[in-house]
């Protein structure tokens, strides 16, 4: 059977990171669906176009812009994300991409909830927030953003806020997912962790 595996998890808890390891490790398409609501996002407040006509007609090339990757996409991703009717449009998007014959690594924030409900392999990553916070600092610091660790605490809290309580697929972990709390990890040992609960399901990489 080919491995559908769903990560879930707030922003800067290392699910991203993750799901791009283990993706290599299996030899699978990853999908990156934040991208898809960052594209949206940034795209509907660069044009001035309603979000849910900018999601329906969304291509792969969109999510090739390297401005998706800043903390002010992120912020319009966090918007767009609780509208019912962006969700409804991405959503084929997203089930097409996991249905694949070769299987497909998805990292979200409603993945093993709403989109690949039916994953053989779901985890939950997540961080305290106070670890959360200083890897997207360091992140923005490196970058050459000016700020500063409260402002980033903050405008957190607010986005986990508005992804945990929003109506459409809030954030929150399958209730069959594996937790994996990355507070005190590296990335080597969350990919550690994750790979032995993966191999524990009876998937293993079929490479070297």
């Amino acid at each position: 059977m080919a491995p559908i595996i769903a990560i879930d998890g707030p922003s800067a808890a290392g699910k991203g990171t993750l799901a791009r390891r283990l993706a290599a490790h299996f030899g699978l398409p990853h999908l990156d669906t934040g991208l898809l609501y960052r594209a949206v996002g940034l795209k509907a407040e660069q044009t001035g176009r309603p979000p849910e006509e900018v999601a329906a007609g969304l291509e792969p090339a969109d999510l090739g812009n390297p401005e998706l990757r800043t903390d002010v996409a992120g912020q319009a991703a966090s918007k767009v994300a609780a509208l019912p009717e962006v969700r409804a449009k991405l959503l084929d998007f997203q089930k097409k991409f996991a249905s694949q014959a070769s299987g497909a690594v998805l990292d979200g924030r409603d993945v093993g909830t709403v989109i690949c409900p039916g994953a053989p392999i779901k985890l939950f990553v997540t961080a305290s927030a106070e670890a959360r916070a200083e890897r997207r600092y360091r992140e923005l610091r490196a970058k050459g953003v000016d700020t500063i660790k409260p402002r980033v605490l903050a405008e957190m809290a607010e986005r986990d806020r508005r992804d945990s309580e929003r109506a459409a697929a809030p954030l929150k972990a399958a209730p069959d997912a594996f937790h994996l709390d990355t507070s005190d990890m590296d990335a080597d040992a969350a990919f550690a962790a994750a790979l032995a609960f993966i191999e524990r399901k009876g998937f293993r990489s079929s490479g070297p």
